[in-house]
């Protein structure tokens, strides 16, 4: 667990494996793509509110869901995983929720270079989402299942980025770095990677970014 101080109160970030994140703040539980793959969903606290970036098993997986979700949780998904969700604000990129005062505004996550066999990216653009949580300014920037897009230049100044690294389904490590490059975080953790080699990440980051990888 790692705590970071933002303008409207501290948030504490638990990282529980591949893309599922637990973010604390002012006494809510802010999860991100529950996967009960990875983490025993059954020992952790009751979800206020959810996102769901996109609509593949791995990021929208029920049996997690039903662990830590109770009639007052909250959803924001991609319009996609909406109609998977009873209730859900589904978001397209462009589109904003304001959650107690937490902004979160969706934005673009898909692939350009990695496809199928047929040819179809594993990420159409447009289906899936990345999230910006704007803690009266101090901003986290969760990718989602992305690579090195364009969009990323006009994300603006991220405090906390979450990029993934993982073949075939985002990023190398190059193009990681490069992704590292383009959006300049105050902090970076590696997500929904199968291996990290964090030295040779630190080497490669541009002066001024910090790794956190717990």
């Amino acid at each position: 667990m790692a705590k970071f101080i933002t303008p409207i109160g501290e948030i504490a970030i638990i990282i529980l494996g591949h893309a599922s994140l637990l973010i604390q703040w002012e006494g809510r539980n802010i999860f991100v793509d529950p996967y009960s793959k990875v983490a025993d969903y059954s020992v952790q606290p009751k979800a206020d509110l959810i996102l769901l970036t996109h609509h593949h098993y791995d990021h929208l997986d029920k049996e997690a869901l039903k662990f830590i979700t109770n009639e007052k949780t909250l959803f924001v998904t991609s319009l996609i995983a909406q109609k998977e969700i009873r209730g859900a604000k589904g978001l397209k990129q462009g589109e904003e929720f304001d959650y107690n005062g937490v902004k979160i505004e969706a934005v673009y996550a898909y692939n350009i270079n990695q496809k199928r066999d047929n040819g179809q990216p594993f990420h159409p653009k447009g289906e899936g989402n990345g999230y910006i949580l704007n803690f009266g300014s101090y901003r986290v920037y969760i990718a989602g299942d992305t690579e090195l897009i364009p969009e990323m230049k006009e994300l603006g100044k991220i405090d906390i980025a979450f990029l993934p690294k993982d073949l075939p389904y985002t990023m190398s490590d190059q193009m990681f770095i490069e992704a590292v490059k383009v959006v300049m975080p105050k902090i970076l953790y590696p997500y929904h990677y199968n291996e990290l080699n964090e030295a040779a990440i630190k080497s490669k980051l541009p002066e001024g970014v910090i790794l956190y990888t717990k």
